[in-house]
């Protein structure tokens, strides 16, 4: 994973992962989209896995790389 991280998410005490009943921690993942990777830290369970991805982040910033790589 590169140095640079382009997006990052603080895990506040009150996300909980439904499935496991534990808080999310900060994590780094990676979003990928036409052969481009971008890494990002995010909310995850560290036991199952889940990642959270915010609602402003998913229909924001995501959305508005997504329409730029389409374009190209």
């Amino acid at each position: 994973m590169t140095d640079k991280v382009y997006y990052t998410v603080e895990a506040e005490d009150n996300l909980i992962c439904r499935k496991c009943g534990i808080p999310l921690e900060k994590t780094e993942a990676v979003f990928e989209y036409l052969d481009n990777s971008f890494p990002v830290e995010l909310p995850a369970c560290p036991k199952c896995g889940f990642v959270y991805v915010p609602e402003d982040l998913a229909l924001g910033k995501v959305l508005s790389v997504e329409k730029v790589l389409e374009d190209k």
